[in-house]
Formats: C-alpha cells, sequence, structure tokens
C-alpha cells in the first residue's frame, strides 16, 4: 500500500488501542495489531528481505537474536492517522533500529506491513538545516524527490554491498510518495511517537515527529521505501531534561502478514 493510501483513512483504531501509561498493574501493550506483546517472539520469512536485497535494496538482514519485540509504540501523525511499531533493535545510540511498521484499517484490518532498518542518522547542526528537515523553510524534506549518493554510503556499505546498490550509477533516486500528485514542496506531516520499554508503561520515550516517505521501483520488482524522520526526543523514562534533535535514515520493504508469526 502507498502513503497517499495511507492517509485516505480516518483514524479508529487508535481511539481504540491507543498506547496508555501504565498504572503499575495492567499492561500496557494489550490489544496490539498482530497479538503483539513486549517480549513476543517474531518469526519472519527471510525471502522478502532476500529478494529485496538481490535486486538491489538498501534493507538490512535480521540478525541471530533480532526476534523479540523489546518496545512498542504508536505514531499519531496528522491528519488522523495511526501507526504502530514493534521494535526488535531500538537504535537509540546509533540509529541503527529495526521493526516492524504496522498500519491497521479502522475495523482492524491490516492495511500494510514494513519490515525496517536504520540506514543513517543526521544531527542538524545549523538552525537551517534543522528548518529544512521540518519543512519550516519550505524546502528539504517534503520536496517531490529524494536522492542518496553512492559516496554518502561509503563508509556504510561494502564495495560489494554499493555495487548491488548502485550497480555503474553514482546515484539512486527516491520520489515522494505521499501526495505525488504535488508537482512542489508538500509539508512533512507531524505527529507523536509514544514508545514503551516495559509491559507496565513506565519506561520509554516521547518524541515529536516531522516524517516524509519516499518510494523508488526496484531493479526486479518490489517496492522500497525510504522514510525520512526528525525525531525530536522530548523526555526519556519520563525526564524532559533529556530533549535532542536527530533526523533517521530508515529503509523499509513490505511483508505480507502470512509471513510474519508473532506468539
Amino acid at each position: 500500500m502507498a502513503w497517499k493510501d495511507v492517509f485516505s483513512y480516518v483514524r479508529g483504531m487508535a481511539d481504540k488501542r491507543g498506547l496508555t501509561e501504565g498504572d503499575g498493574t495492567a499492561r500496557a501493550d494489550d490489544g496490539l495489531p498482530l497479538g503483539a506483546r513486549i517480549g513476543s517472539l517474531v518469526q519472519m520469512q527471510q525471502s522478502p528481505i532476500i529478494r529485496a536485497q538481490a535486486n538491489g535494496s538498501l534493507i538490512a538482514t535480521l540478525d541471530a537474536g533480532d526476534d523479540r519485540v523489546l518496545a512498542v509504540s504508536q505514531l499519531k501523525l496528522e491528519p488522523h492517522t495511526a501507526l504502530y511499531r514493534f521494535y526488535l533493535v531500538k537504535g537509540d545510540e546509533d540509529g541503527k533500529e529495526k521493526f516492524l511498521q504496522v498500519f491497521c484499517r479502522p475495523d482492524g484490518a491490516i492495511a500494510e506491513i514494513l519490515y525496517c532498518t536504520g540506514l543513517a542518522r543526521v544531527i542538524p547542526e545549523s538552525l537551517e538545516d534543522q528548518q529544512a528537515y521540518t519543512g519550516e523553510a519550505g524546502y528539504g524534506l517534503g520536496d517531490p524527490g529524494y536522492t542518496l549518493w553512492r559516496e554518502q554510503l561509503a563508509d556504510m556499505l561494502s564495495e560489494a554491498d554499493l555495487a548491488g546498490v548502485f550497480g555503474d550509477l553514482d546515484r539512486i533516486d527516491f520520489t515522494r510518495d505521499a501526495l505525488a500528485h504535488e508537482a512542489g514542496f508538500v509539508a512533512p506531516f507531524r505527529g507523536q511517537e509514544i514508545r514503551i520499554d516495559d509491559a507496565q508503561g513506565k519506561h520509554g520515550l516521547r518524541q515529536q515527529l516531522y516524517t516524509m516517505p519516499y518510494v523508488r521501483q526496484l531493479a526486479g520488482g518490489g517496492r522500497e521505501t525510504l522514510l525520512i524522520t526528525t525525531e525530536i526526543v522530548d523526555s526519556i523514562d519520563g525526564d524532559a531534561g533529556k530533549r535532542s534533535i536527530h533526523v533517521d535514515f530508515v529503509i523499509g520493504i513490505p511483508v505480507e502478514p502470512e509471513r510474519i508469526t508473532v506468539q
């Protein structure tokens, strides 16, 4: 499902299944899609990852041990859209997160699951950079397209991996997946993510988001999503003194629900 479809739905399950702060007794991770809970065992067929990588995707593999839900979160994005994330690797320090992103229709049916892995994290060092990554500048995050350059990833990927992704080219181009019919800049979607790291909801983080999805068609078919998200951390474990800002670049590929088992 493309993001233009995601934002055509009104929020339904967000109101019914919203993550709430725990009271110390009840579980705060009840009623989530796929029956997921913190500590759940996740088994996912590797064929979608292998196929995507063979077609030039930047998606990372699941390593040994990446099979438990360490944290769950809900993203509430304007206009009236809720997504869920089940973190297999939280990536708090380096942005190398791994998670399943689940979008549900208002009736609770799963509309899309993306398997996502962190590609890079950038710290905007100037006010101009921050305004570009939040869309306040009227350009940057929200532009019709985004380009990843081979030299940008030279320190992150091996020569073999670079060749598999770029071939003989020096760039790969993504187009904005949301509001693609708009010719110019579109302000990124704003929202909030609340992540809980334990069943009672005592530990976790709360952050503001500015996000825009970009997409490209892989060589052998299939879609690869580039999620660019500016995250402004409001609090960690309830401590508002840990406010920070960073920009995460995350790669996602669609995975059919029947390829995933959560226990």
